[in-house]
């Protein structure tokens, strides 16, 4: 089994006490990546971004390598530098984020000239990619990459895909939703979110939500309900039952972290409600620490 994760992963800048920021490497894919390769085991999952030959890009590329996860799909640009992101917690533990991302090597992903394009991915088996991967892309590589998705899928590759809609990435919501659409048409494995699907599409509640994904012909998935719990998007309507965090410290990564938990116990042949188990299971471990990615040690066990 091959993983390749497509996105953009960052300097992420974390509360560490009053006044002071500790400085991460995440992003959405790239957490996603973290948690499959430990799940997994190393060597199973790559890393496919573009990042510029600075000390920060070199940090994160030391990031990468140390999960377990390959590096050789990571683009390297000469002039270019790797976004930034800094998070601010509320006493909850929900966290809004300020971007620096603009000029991010990332967005030439798929079509700079000499670059690498879809076709070095013709080796895996699940491709992962979210909306933001989407947003962070040029809308040509996004079409270069849906074009390509398709002859994937038709020689049996799978391709996973979450919603992850954030409206401050795109120029409008209408462009949101017609890509983000076109991608969950190419989609084998959904990890959507309700509150994402609700501002994208109007759609209210999950009945009406599942039942999109059933006309889409999605076949296996999960509807992300926060503290209400996933919904399974394979038909039976199975719905897992979870109980109240222990702890919220961040809950950063909660969904990325789901989405790993489920992707890995797909593969490995669990039925849904098993995978969501999984899933939540691991969330639920992520937002009891502060950042995107947790200390090994605090990994559940099997």
């Amino acid at each position: 089994m091959k993983i390749a994760c497509i996105g953009e992963v960052m300097i992420e800048l974390s509360p560490a006490g009053e006044g002071l920021m500790r400085a991460g490497v995440a992003g959405d894919s790239f957490n996603t990546a973290v948690y499959l390769s430990r799940l997994l085991g190393p060597g199973v999952v790559s890393y496919v971004t573009a990042l510029g030959c600075d000390p920060q890009s070199d940090r994160i590329m030391d990031a990468i390598a140390a999960e377990g996860i390959a590096t050789d799909l990571c683009e390297r640009v000469p002039d270019g530098l790797p976004g930034l992101y800094m998070i601010t917690l509320d006493d909850r533990g929900e966290r809004s984020f300020a971007y620096w991302r603009s000029t991010s090597a990332a967005r030439g992903l798929f079509s700079r000239a000499g670059g690498i394009g879809p076709d070095t991915l013709a080796g895996f088996d699940v491709i992962y990619l979210s909306a933001i991967t989407l947003a962070v892309i040029a809308p040509e590589a996004r079409a270069r990459l849906l074009d390509w998705l398709a002859g994937f899928r038709d020689r049996g590759g799978k391709v996973a895909f979450d919603s992850n809609y954030r409206p401050r990435l795109w120029p409008d919501a209408e462009t949101a939703r017609t890509e983000i659409g076109r991608f969950w048409s190419a989609t084998d494995i959904a990890l959507p979110s309700l509150d994402d699907e609700e501002a994208l599409t109007g759609m209210i509640g999950s009945e009406a939500t599942v039942a999109r994904f059933r006309v889409l012909g999605v076949g296996t998935g999960a509807l992300k309900r926060g503290a209400a719990g996933p919904v399974a998007l394979d038909g039976s309507g199975a719905a897992l039952r979870v109980p109240r965090a222990d702890r919220v410290t961040d809950t950063t990564a909660a969904g990325d972290s789901f989405n790993a938990g489920f992707i890995a116990a797909t593969l490995t042949g669990a039925s849904a409600t098993a995978a969501m188990a999984a899933g939540h299971a691991l969330a639920a471990r992520v937002i009891a620490h502060p950042g995107a990615i947790i200390p090994r040690s605090a990994m559940p066990t099997a």
